[in-house]
């Protein structure tokens, strides 16, 4: 008798809360998200079902309800991108329904993934201005570097750094800037670099130049400073 109320009770409990019945990784991410209201936690047991084949179609679509509401848009678009091969041919057509909600959302990011960073620049110049935050300013930065202008780049990107460091301590904000400031260092030479108008950093041209001045030099000179700096430099670019 005991055991029949237990069983009531908990099938009561599913339907209330509208979690399915089970132990598998997509019913603990439910739980998470419905029960315990722990969202962070949800995408984690999210991911665990997707990867572990538990209910895919709706592990996935749930994931990227869940992501939207904490703002992580971008990642739900790439989730959609990445796993909806993993998906049965029914879902095709709702994942394209929650992928369109998802870019409505995020035009600038539609925009870059269209490489259109002119057009992704103003969109988040206009989100900043209504509602900035790190990300955003990241996705700025990053259209920035891609159109070549670099100092502006690298002081939107100081500003997110010392922000970071003052407010929140956000690992994945600080990972994100420094992958964009080594993108950045990659493609804007040092400054002794840029004084020097029209010079190639090709090796022919490198080579050719140091042979030309080391059969003026005495011979016992050593390799000329310029020549380490732009050897170091083209190994930084190499990496």
């Amino acid at each position: 008798m005991e055991m029949m109320k237990n069983k009531e009770n908990k099938e009561l409990f599913h339907v209330v809360h509208k979690v399915p019945s089970g132990d598998g990784p997509y019913v603990r991410a439910k739980h998470a998200q419905l029960v315990e209201k722990e969202p962070e936690t949800a995408i984690v047991w999210f991911w665990k079902a997707i990867n572990g084949g538990d209910r895919v179609d709706s592990a996935l679509k749930d994931m990227c309800v869940v992501m939207k509401q904490l703002h992580r848009t971008e990642e739900a678009i790439e989730a959609i991108y990445s796993f909806r091969s993993l998906c049965s041919q029914q879902a095709q057509e709702s994942l394209d329904n929650v992928l369109l909600d998802l870019l409505k959302g995020n035009l600038g990011w539609a925009y870059m993934q269209k490489g259109d960073f002119m057009a992704a620049e103003v969109i988040y110049k206009k989100a900043q201005m209504i509602d900035a935050d790190s990300n955003k300013a990241c996705n700025l930065a990053h259209c920035l570097i891609k159109q070549a202008r670099y100092d502006e780049a690298r002081n939107i990107l100081e500003d997110v750094w010392r922000a970071n460091y003052a407010g929140s301590d956000d690992p994945k904000t600080k990972n994100r800037v420094e992958e964009l400031v080594l993108e950045l260092d990659s493609r804007q030479p040092p400054p002794f670099l840029q004084n020097l108008p029209g010079l190639n950093l090709d090796d022919d041209f490198v080579n050719g130049l140091e042979q030309l001045i080391n059969a003026w030099a005495p011979s016992k000179s050593r390799r000329l400073p310029i020549f380490e700096e732009i050897s170091t430099f083209k190994n930084q670019l190499a990496c």
